[in-house]
Formats: structure tokens, C-alpha cells, sequence
């Protein structure tokens, strides 16, 4: 690649660890959604789909549009009303309640979408299992479309289409998708089939801000065509044509081109934080409004939602990790798989407590919310190599659970208050050996190794280039061996801000986050004035207008001899 190419060695090392041939590096460097999109068709039922669509379009019809409360049902259910809107028909998007509704289609809100008029309902990031909600739908009249990317039954429900590159009959090798992806796909078939009789003069690119946000919220792989997807999403989002986007990018304080990472911790986080703790549908009221003025409200309400989020996780979180303590032993050597409950937990936060305790003890985590009626739900997250959603399903088909689904990373359930132990027990039993197969295997895989002196500004803008980083095409890890630690200190809550010196002088900037109390937190602070093998990512610390290289510490070793 460096001979080809004439790319730095350090970028050259990246790419070969990422697994890309030097014939194949420069179309990796710059994707483009024309070398990675296939044909929408070869999606499962997509044809079926497209055309009802394009018929909705044609009719000027009313259509019910049923998303989930994520950032990802958000943003495939106003980029489908903003396509169907822009042909000429009407719309409606319902996002269910999380804690009175729950997650997917209902018969009650089913029952009101008709009567308000819908001919067609169309799901969005949900409906994949919804057979008596769907069979409802189809009795009242109403066609019925899926847009999903959940892992699928054997059984499906009967619709006029159901695309999901996870069901089992799809071979369309595109289930990396988040439900967004899937439905711009289902947007430029529907929308191809307009072109053909002189409709369909829709800017589809202008909607690859939703698309890119919500791969990077749903934590889908970047991969591919999902890669494609974030890379030209964050170039329209840089030039602020969604009111929405502009104010929440505003209202987080992000005063540069927003990157890849600011949409997994910045603005996914504040459009779900109204579907948390709030109003479920507001996410999707933001992304779809064109008032700047209502847009500004929007996003100054998220923002404070956000905030009261955050709180009501830290003292849930305190609570989870007291218990998943008590589960692993003090050496965190028992329990597969954790399995937290308690009456005090908020519904729509286990998720985040959940991918919390995940982190910390380094294998799948479930959070559960004890209801008053008998019946608890919650929210797990899984380790590499561990399919959640599937022992999920499972459990399901066997009765532990009231409903659940999900994918291999991530999954959601309704169980009954009596059957949580017993779930916990199933979960031991089905996953034990591939977690501990994982957690063996587990390592951290080191792209190159370096000095503080070459770390420098030039080089971070030749690494970004192999972006945008994220699940699937993480951020570069390096290693400096051998360097001191000149300063250790706390900051934040609880972080722990260092300070690297290397052989020849040169010094580097390193911070570990949420570290102090942990064992690398522990291991930095007694390693001060020592020498050091240390890790992690390069990233730009950007203060007072000024920028500075630092590196964002994943791990360490003592530097012995």
C-alpha cells in the first residue's frame, strides 16, 4: 500500500489489520454508495413492498407509519413519511409509548390509525413478530408493510410485504442493516419505480443524514454499505439542511463538522432520551420539523431530558453493579451472564445500565424494571461472539419469558416477576460455554506501535481517513511502549487525566475515563513516574481554539527490564 498508494506506513498497517488488499485500499479510503449499494431487490419481498409504496404515492393515499421509540425507528419513520410526503400522499407517524404501549405494534393504537383514516400501515424497526397486531390491521382493511431488521421467527406474520435482510428466507447477505438502511433501500426502489413513469423526482441523498445517524445510534457494523451510509450521511449532515439536527448540534455545543462518534454520544443519546423518560415521539417530531423556531424547543427539551437521564442512571447503575458484584464474587471469576432486577428501576433506562455493567464486567448484562403488576421488563446487551437475541427467542418459544427479541448484540424482554430467577438460571445454562469461549478469546488487538514524538496532528488526519470508526471498523488502537507517566490525576466524574513522557522527551497527553476505581484506574495512578507500556486511541482534544493530540487509554502493563 505504501508503495502503491503512497500512503504512511502507520495508515498502510491500519488498513492491512482491517483486513483490506492494497488492490482495494483506495476505494476504501474514499466509499461511495454506488460501489457498495446492490440492487434494492434482492432483499426478500422488497419488489412487494416497493410497488405498494410506489401505489401509495400514486393515490395520494393516507399512510400510518408505526416506528419504534429509538433513534433508529425515529429516523426510518421520517425518512419514509418524508419520501411518501414529497410524492404527494398523507402521513401519520405513531412512536409508541415505552412504558404504556411498549415496543411494537398494538391493537389499540392499530385500531386508531384506521380510524383516523390509514389505508396502509407500515412498521418501521418493529412488526417483525407482531402477528395478532398485524392480523388486526389486515381485518380491519389495511394493507400491511414491514420495514425491520430484527432477527425473525420461522413463522411470519402475514402482510402484503415484510422486508428484513434477518429473516431466514432473506439471502441477501445484508443483515448488518440497521431498520433505516432498509428503508432507504425500500424508498429508491419504490422511488425507481416512480422515475419510470416520470415521478419520483425525490433528492433521496438529502435523507442520508437519517441514515447515517441511525447506524451509528443502533450500533450496527460499519461495514460496507453501512460505511458508505455514514460517510455520505455526515457529509450532508455538515451542511445543516435539517433544522432539527442543526439545533440539537447546537444545544450539545458542537462547534465543528460533526463526526461519527458525536452521533453515538451527542445526538443519539438527547433523541433518546424523550423515548426514555419523556415524550416517546418527540424525536421524531425534531428530525421532521422544518420551523427552526419549534426546532430549538425541541432540542432545548431533549437536552433536559438527557440531563435528567443521566441522573436517574448513575443511582440505578450504583444499584446494578452492587448486585452483579454480589453475582461474580469479588475475583468476577462466577456468572456467566448478569442478570440485575429491582422495583426501583426506570423502564426505559435498563437499556443504558444494562450496556453499562456489560463494560464493566466484560460479559452480557441484563437490567430488568419490577413492575407493580407482576410482570418486569428489560433490556440486556451482549459481548462479541455471544448471540443474545437468539437465546432471547428461545426463551421466548419456551415460555420463560411473557415476549422478547432483539439481535445477537442486543435484545429486549417482558418477563413475569417469579420467572426472573429462572431466566437467569436458562441464561447460565444456554450461553455458559460460548461466553466463556469469548471471554477467552477476547483480546485487544494492537494496530501499530509508536512514539509520543510521532503522534502528531498530520498523522490523526492521515488515520481518520480510514474512518468513519465505530462497531464493526473500531477506532485504531496503538501501543507506546515504554514511556513514563509524569503526572496522574483525577478529573471529571471520574476520569483520570495523565500525562506521557517518552525516551527522547516528547510528551503526550493521555486520559482514561471512568477509570478511577477500576483496576486500570488503580494500576495508572501506581505506576506513577514509571515507565509503562500503554495503549489506546489517538483522538484531537479541541480547547480554547486550540488543538491537542492525546490518547485515549484502553489499556496498560508494567514495562519490565
Amino acid at each position: 500500500m505504501v508503495q502503491a498508494h503512497g500512503l504512511g506506513d502507520v495508515l498502510a498497517r491500519v488498513l492491512a489489520g482491517r483486513g483490506i488488499a492494497a488492490s482495494e485500499a483506495a476505494r476504501f479510503l474514499a466509499p461511495r454508495l454506488r460501489d457498495a449499494m446492490p440492487d434494492p431487490d434482492t432483499l426478500q419481498d422488497m419488489p412487494r413492498a416497493a410497488e405498494r409504496l410506489a401505489d401509495a404515492v400514486r393515490a395520494r393515499e393516507n399512510v400510518a407509519i408505526f416506528g419504534d421509540y429509538d433513534v433508529d425507528g425515529a429516523c426510518s419513520s421520517v425518512l419514509l413519511a418524508t419520501w411518501l410526503e414529497a410524492g404527494g400522499a398523507r402521513t401519520r407517524i405513531h412512536i409508541p409509548d415505552r412504558i404504556f404501549e411498549g415496543y411494537g405494534p398494538n391493537i389499540d393504537a392499530i385500531r386508531a390509525l384506521r380510524e383516523g383514516g390509514a389505508s396502509l400501515l407500515v412498521c418501521v424497526d418493529c412488526g417483525t413478530a407482531s402477528h395478532e397486531p398485524l392480523a388486526e390491521a389486515r381485518r380491519l382493511g389495511m394493507d400491511v408493510i414491514v420495514l425491520d431488521h430484527h432477527q425473525a421467527p420461522e413463522t411470519l406474520p402475514e402482510v402484503t410485504a415484510l422486508v428484513n435482510p434477518n429473516r431466514q428466507d432473506d439471502l441477501s447477505g445484508l443483515g448488518s442493516l440497521c431498520a433505516a438502511g432498509v428503508t432507504f433501500m425500500a424508498a429508491v426502489a419504490a422511488n425507481r419505480l416512480l422515475r419510470r413513469e416520470g415521478r419520483g423526482e425525490v433528492d433521496l441523498v438529502a435523507m442520508l443524514d437519517l441514515v447515517a445517524l441511525a447506524t451509528v445510534a443502533d450500533v450496527v457494523p460499519l461495514q460496507g454499505l453501512n460505511r458508505a451510509f455514514v460517510a455520505q450521511g455526515l457529509k450532508v449532515m455538515r451542511e445543516r439542511g435539517r433544522p432539527g439536527l442543526a439545533a440539537l448540534f447546537d444545544i450539545a455545543r458542537l462547534d465543528r463538522p460533526p463526526e461519527a462518534w458525536h452521533l453515538g454520544f451527542l445526538v443519539g443519546p438527547r433523541i433518546n432520551a424523550g423515548g426514555r423518560i419523556g415524550d416517546a415521539a418527540m424525536g421524531a417530531r425534531l428530525l421532521k420539523t422544518q420551523d427552526e423556531t419549534e426546532a430549538r424547543a425541541l432540542a432545548q427539551r431533549l437536552d433536559e431530558l438527557n440531563r435528567e437521564r443521566q441522573a436517574v442512571e448513575q443511582g440505578m447503575l450504583a444499584e446494578a453493579e452492587a448486585q452483579a458484584l454480589a453475582l461474580v464474587g469479588l475475583a468476577e471469576d462466577q456468572g456467566a451472564v448478569l442478570v440485575t432486577a429491582d422495583a426501583g428501576f426506570h423502564p426505559g433506562v435498563v437499556g443504558l445500565v444494562a450496556a453499562r455493567l456489560k463494560e464493566r464486567f466484560q460479559r452480557p448484562a441484563f437490567a430488568i424494571a419490577i413492575q407493580e403488576n407482576g410482570l418486569a421488563t428489560g433490556s440486556g446487551r451482549s459481548i462479541p461472539g455471544v448471540d443474545l437475541g437468539k437465546a432471547v427467542r428461545t426463551a421466548v418459544e419456551n415460555g420463560l419469558l411473557v415476549k422478547g427479541g432483539g439481535h445477537a448484540m442486543a435484545a429486549g424482554i417482558t418477563v413475569r416477576t417469579g420467572e426472573i430467577e429462572a431466566f437467569r438460571t436458562y441464561l447460565e445454562e444456554s450461553m455458559g460455554a460460548a461466553v466463556a469461549a469469548a471471554r477467552a478469546g477476547a483480546a485487544l488487538k494492537i494496530d501499530a506501535a509508536m512514539t509520543p514524538a510521532s503522534a502528531t496532528l498530520d498523522l490523526m488526519s492521515e488515520i481518520e481517513s480510514a474512518g468513519p470508526f465505530g462497531q464493526g471498523n473500531p477506532e485504531p488502537v496503538f501501543a507506546f511502549p515504554a514511556v513514563r507517566i509524569v503526572e496522574a490525576f483525577e478529573v471529571g466524574q471520574g476520569h483520570l487525566k495523565l500525562r506521557l513522557m517518552g525516551g527522547d522527551g516528547a510528551r503526550l497527553g493521555g486520559v482514561a475515563f471512568r477509570a478511577v476505581g477500576q483496576p486500570l484506574g488503580q494500576a495508572l495512578l501506581k505506576a506513577k513516574g514509571e515507565k509503562v507500556h500503554i495503549c489506546g486511541h489517538l483522538a484531537v482534544d479541541r480547547w480554547g481554539g486550540r488543538e491537542n493530540l492525546e490518547l485515549r487509554i484502553s489499556d496498560a502493563a508494567p514495562a519490565r527490564g
